[in-house]
């Protein structure tokens, strides 16, 4: 009898053995695959990062960290090419240039240099960091970008103009609409929910920064003392979601809903 309840207890304790080991490795599978991800995110950042001084130092002038640009007066100056001459009104003479020059120009030298960068450096450095991944999810990440490339390409040559205008306002919107979609989604009602973190804070802070550069694009140089203390507007949005977020709960506008209010 003893030995038979030593038997129970024995196998009981292998048991309890395995699921431990099972939920330990289970635990460093998503540690390594967090860790992957973020050593990815990092190797994009340092791609770009490097893609953009090496784009401004190769352009005028050269060797230094800025550039030398014609003054932009309206959108049309963006799109030269659809003004060439007719002199005859039969033969169009191509003969314009860049008017914005190297506004236009300058952002396919950039997504140049980091296509060339990413296909030197990303798989050498994902084939290292990101040994918890398999070969199919290792190289997604490049994958994406060669789909993305192309695309932003095109963006850039068809509506280079328009982006140089309205990207303020869009950064502003974006920076607006995928904050209450992430802390929606996270559900976050209240400031507790928001501290118990770090990521989420990570993500509102990032959102903070895009917003106030959002902000500072729109200001006028001229008249900086005036518009800067529009900065201060930069948490607004977040606090107004923590207040309102109880409000628009789905389970209590349902429930007020069934007793007729």
């Amino acid at each position: 009898m003893v030995l038979g309840e030593k038997e129970v207890r024995g196998g009981d304790t292998q048991i309890t053995d395995m699921v431990y080991s099972h939920n330990l490795l289970e635990k460093t599978k998503v540690y390594i695959v967090i860790s992957s991800a973020l050593f990815q995110h990092i190797t994009a950042l340092f791609e770009c990062s490097m893609a953009a001084i090496i784009t401004l130092l190769v352009s005028d002038p050269v060797g230094v960290l800025y550039i030398r640009s014609c003054r932009v007066l309206m959108l049309s100056d963006w799109y030269t090419m659809l003004y060439n001459p007719s002199p005859d009104y039969v033969t169009t003479v191509h003969c314009t240039h860049e008017a914005v020059y190297p506004l236009y120009t300058i952002v396919f030298i950039y997504y140049a240099f980091c296509l060339v960068l990413m296909m030197l450096l990303r798989p050498l450095l994902v084939k290292k960091i990101a040994c918890g991944l398999g070969k199919s999810d290792r190289f997604k990440s490049i994958y994406a970008a060669l789909y993305f490339f192309p695309i932003l390409t095109v963006l850039q040559a068809v509506g280079g103009g328009l982006l140089y205008y309205a990207f303020p306002y869009i950064i502003l919107v974006l920076s607006l609409v995928t904050l209450a979609v992430y802390m929606s989604a996270s559900e976050i009602e209240n400031c507790y929910d928001l501290l118990v973190r770090k990521k989420r804070l990570i993500v509102l802070f990032s959102h903070w920064l895009l917003h106030a550069y959002g902000i500072i694009s729109i200001s006028r140089v001229d008249k900086l003392e005036q518009d800067l203390p529009l900065l201060a507007l930069v948490p607004t949005p977040a606090l107004f979601y923590l207040f309102t977020a109880k409000f628009t709960e789905p389970s209590r506008i349902l429930s007020e809903g069934a007793n007729g209010h």
